[in-house]
């Protein structure tokens, strides 16, 4: 493990221990909704990460659906649940452990915080419509979310050299723009059922505001 992938893996364990302060560890063992609710979207998300397509090592592409989790579950707890999916995957042998803390800051960290600051926008900005929640925070926040990954990751394996500019360019940013519909897509129709059928679940919905009862 190199000195980079050793000072990605303390970052992105030091962020996890950060979110565990306050009543968060405590309301996590005490309500059994949560818990289900934390390990389901981790297997939920093993066959979205698991359905994978790429020309080269480390220039894969894969649907994320982290903005789902996020508006789901909450800033920190989206936090920990694709930690969960990514584990799983190094176990399997489908992830490094070497880039565990790169994948994990990269591909979780950064839609995570994307997904929030975008749902915060919208809240403070627009009007608190059920409709603005679904286009805005699920649907754009996931098209958002991919975009900022995707670029996150061509700017690293380009600085660092693993491959020419030109073959990030050609073999994997040329795919960015497909997936920025399907991602989004994905996220709305999950948000879209969740906010019909199960809205006590969601951790960013609310009745009385976006459906004035």
């Amino acid at each position: 493990m190199s000195e980079g992938q050793l000072a990605a893996l303390l970052l992105w364990l030091l962020l996890l221990t950060t979110t565990l302060k306050g009543s968060l560890w405590q309301s996590l063992r005490s309500t059994p909704l949560y818990q289900h609710l934390l390990l389901g979207s981790a297997i939920a998300l093993l066959p979205l990460w698991l359905l994978r397509a790429g020309l080269h090592e480390g220039l894969t592409i894969h649907f994320l659906g982290i903005t789902s989790l996020t508006l789901l579950l909450g800033w920190r707890l989206a936090l920990w649940a694709p930690t969960l999916t990514l584990l799983l995957l190094s176990c399997a042998g489908t992830e490094p452990w070497a880039d565990i803390g790169w994948h994990a800051l990269i591909g979780i960290a950064l839609p995570v915080a994307t997904s929030w600051l975008l749902f915060l926008g919208s809240w403070a900005w627009l009007p608190r419509h059920l409709f603005v929640y679904l286009f805005v925070a699920a649907f754009l926040g996931g098209a958002l979310a991919i975009s900022a990954k995707m670029l996150a990751t061509a700017l690293l394996l380009g600085l660092s050299g693993d491959y020419p500019w030109q073959t990030i360019l050609d073999d994997y940013l040329t795919i960015w723009p497909l997936l920025l519909f399907p991602e989004a897509l994905l996220n709305g129709m999950t948000m879209t059922l969740l906010a019909v059928y199960r809205p006590h679940w969601v951790y960013t919905f609310f009745d009385r505001t976006y459906l004035g009862r």
